[in-house]
């Protein structure tokens, strides 16, 4: 199956690789809990489930009083960010959520289905796509990504060592230019308010930097080890098997092409700082988080790896409590009030998913303010022990 032409942009692309899932029934130590079928998602009130409905309530009405104070018209934002590369849209939504309680929808607020971009939420799902590459043995963590990839991006020594388990953890230090975006962040013109002093690049594997031309570097090298378009992986391998709709869009940049069997293919981005990224609603992302949520797994079948998904989640040796592209809590810094094996998935905006195992819970907010944990602490709360 291809994506329609409008996510593609109206660039047709031929399906270069049939990947086949693991077989259903492969997977069973999820088999009592409900799985959610493509266009609906069962609701329980909150009673049904042992929680206090009135607590619930406040919970929302605090999510819906902590609307972020960034413009409605989102292409305004190259003061922000610097020179823009790609599409964004001139209005965003409201601030909206979706709460997932043992699996199913006890809350929502906001116009959930409003597709909308989700920032580095976008981040997190290409660590899911490189656990797809993983499953199929197409890549090993641990090896080196000049080992797969030989378009050039790996050829000097700064770059040579970089293994994709570095580019996971954003620790590759890797050094170019991709999409005339620069790894150095330096000038305000290309950066905006993100621009960075300069500095020694370190060896690959000892430092941690946040650094988006890097994770668009990794984003390509998953489209090289694929011979597809990450989005055509995405869809077929993760979001179709859950029951996604055909509603988001991963937009690449507007010069973020290559040539692949003589087609011009996008890659995309891993979030929407520079415009283009991941557009999508909230209950795509509640989905996204409920596959984390069961260690990989749906209805029987496993579509990440499960030891994937553990090491995903362990802490790198030298970011701030971060794994394969997901924010961890296992310090109780970065979702204070939640408990060490809460993760999240953080959009600057704010968008965010948030899954905390202990309590069967997934929870998407967006377009808030203040610390991301305080509407799940709530939520939490209102669960009678």
């Amino acid at each position: 199956m291809t994506l329609t032409r409008r996510r593609l942009l109206a660039v047709s692309l031929s399906t270069a690789i049939g990947l086949a899932l693991p077989s259903a029934g492969a997977f069973a130590a999820d088999a009592g809990s409900y799985f959610p079928p493509a266009g609906e998602w069962a609701r329980k009130d909150a009673a049904q489930l042992g929680m206090d409905p009135a607590a619930l309530a406040a919970a929302v009405q605090f999510a819906q009083s902590h609307e972020t104070d960034w413009p409605r018209d989102l292409s305004t934002q190259e003061t922000i960010f610097g020179e823009r590369l790609g599409s964004m849209p001139t209005r965003r939504a409201a601030t909206s959520g979706v709460v997932i309680y043992k699996g199913y929808v006890v809350a929502e607020f906001g116009d959930t289905r409003f597709v909308d971009p989700t920032y580095s939420v976008a981040k997190s799902m290409l660590a899911t796509v490189a656990g797809i590459a993983v499953r199929d043995g197409r890549i090993k963590v641990d090896e080196r990504v000049a080992q797969r990839v030989q378009d050039g991006g790996y050829d000097a020594p700064q770059n040579a060592p970089i293994t994709w388990k570095q580019h996971l953890q954003q620790e590759s230090e890797w050094e170019g230019t991709l999409w005339g975006k620069h790894s150095n962040f330096i000038g305000k013109a290309a950066f905006g308010k993100g621009e960075r002093k300069p500095r020694a690049l370190q060896a690959p594997g000892s430092f941690y930097e946040y650094n988006d031309t890097r994770i668009n570097r990794f984003a390509l090298s998953l489209l090289n080890v694929f011979g597809q378009s990450v989005p055509e992986v995405f869809q077929q391998q993760v979001m179709d098997p859950i029951g996604g709709s055909s509603s988001w869009k991963w937009l690449p940049y507007h010069n973020s092409y290559v040539e692949l069997n003589g087609k011009q293919v996008p890659s995309v981005s891993g979030g929407t700082r520079w415009g283009g990224g991941m557009w999508i609603d909230s209950w795509d992302m509640a989905r996204f988080g409920y596959l984390w949520l069961h260690h990989g797994a749906w209805n029987g079948r496993q579509i990440l790896p499960a030891s994937y998904v553990k090491d995903a989640l362990t802490p790198s040796a030298h970011g701030p409590d971060y794994g394969y592209l997901w924010w961890l809590n296992t310090k109780g810094k970065n979702l204070p009030g939640l408990p060490a094996n809460a993760f999240a998935a953080l959009g600057a905006g704010s968008n965010t998913i948030v899954v905390s195992p202990d309590h069967d819970l997934v929870v998407v907010w967006r377009w808030h303010s203040g610390n991301t944990a305080e509407f799940t602490k709530r939520v939490i709360a209102a669960i009678r022990k």
